[in-house]
């Protein structure tokens, strides 16, 4: 093998070992909130802050099993348990946190076929996403919005007089400890160069070594 081979081959080994340092604490764990584990309710109630790690703001909770409810889309929307979300009064509504990605939920109307309901996902009171969607009451729908790296969701729902939707299975990531501090990364760099030259200068010397027995 050439040295000009066996440089390449390091360089490159020694940037890949690089990129995992840096990767470490990276990879975030998804979540599911079922909205199931939270204590149970005669009727409704708002869900508390703290719940999964987020503030919810005009985010309720109700029993959709109850015969009361029974083939709206309280009941239909369920999609694990007993138990879904939903926008009180039918006005917007808020889920807040530290930074995160919102990966999924299921979206349900609660009273009118063909109700449209828009989520935006914020950072820093910016809007970064938005996208809406048409549901009805006769089963959940899955929408994937793979929002990345906000701090804030906002559920507006509109069309029909009762503007109530479900929210159940509300699937989300974490952000994990953040890769190393820009200060760090010549220094990663570095002792990954450093350790890329040594090796060579090594091989470099076994072929001199040869060459002059």
């Amino acid at each position: 093998m050439s040295i000009s081979t066996v440089a390449k081959n390091l360089s490159t080994a020694a940037i890949g070992a690089t990129v995992i340092v840096l990767g470490i604490g990276a990879v975030a764990q998804a979540t599911v909130l079922t909205f199931d584990d939270i204590a149970p309710v005669s009727d409704l109630a708002p869900i508390p802050n703290g719940y999964g790690g987020f503030d919810w703001d005009n985010f309720y909770y109700r029993n959709g099993s109850d015969t009361g409810i029974s083939l709206t889309g309280y009941d239909n929307g369920r999609v694990s348990g007993d138990y879904v979300s939903f926008n009180g009064f039918g006005e917007p509504s808020l889920v807040s946190n530290s930074i995160f990605d919102f990966n999924s939920a299921y979206l349900t109307a609660a009273w009118n076929n063909g109700l449209s309901v828009t989520v935006e996902g914020l950072n820093n009171g910016a809007t970064l996403y938005s996208k809406t969607v048409v549901v009805d009451t006769t089963q959940p729908t899955l929408v994937n919005f793979d929002y990345f790296g906000v701090d804030e969701l906002r559920f507006t729902s509109f069309g029909g007089d009762l503007t109530h939707f479900a929210l159940d299975n509300f699937t989300f990531n974490e952000k994990a400890t953040s890769v190393p501090e820009p200060t760090l990364l010549p220094a990663l760099l570095s002792i990954a160069t450093l350790s890329a030259g040594s090796v060579l200068r090594r091989k470099q010397q076994q072929n001199t070594k040869l060459k002059q027995s």
